[in-house]
């Protein structure tokens, strides 16, 4: 990796940062821009740019090590647990958060539907 790749990484790192400080803050965009000193056209784009490494890293090109986005999918297990009923008598379900939108599928949903709507959802946020 070269100089101007770093520094690139290092300046959505940055903004990756303060568009969390805007959704913690829970301001608006505008009044958010406001209280910073960041021009709003700024904000926008480093939003867009965000959106776009975001939508690269989910097409398995570009910045694979930029550490913007979590793993989308990891195997999960259920465990016995005291108080639950047997496996075979309950219904199994998943539940997804993401940014604050929450997806919840039972286990017969279709594991691709279910990748689809989880990539949609990621690339609105």
């Amino acid at each position: 990796m070269n100089t101007r790749e770093i520094a690139s990484e290092y300046r959505l790192v940055h903004w990756a940062e303060i568009m969390q400080n805007r959704k913690d803050s829970g301001l608006s965009i505008k009044r958010f821009c406001e209280n910073t000193g960041i021009h709003a056209n700024t904000y926008y784009y480093w939003q867009r740019k965000l959106r776009e490494a975001a939508c690269g890293d989910l097409n398995g090109m570009g910045r694979a090590s930029a550490g913007l986005m979590p793993a989308v999918f990891a195997e999960v297990k259920l465990a016995a647990s005291a108080g639950l009923p047997p496996t075979g008598t309950r219904n199994h379900s998943i539940c997804v958060e993401i940014s604050g939108a929450r997806i919840t599928a039972d286990s017969g949903y279709p594991a691709e539907k279910l990748a689809y709507l989880t990539r949609a959802v990621m690339q609105s946020c």
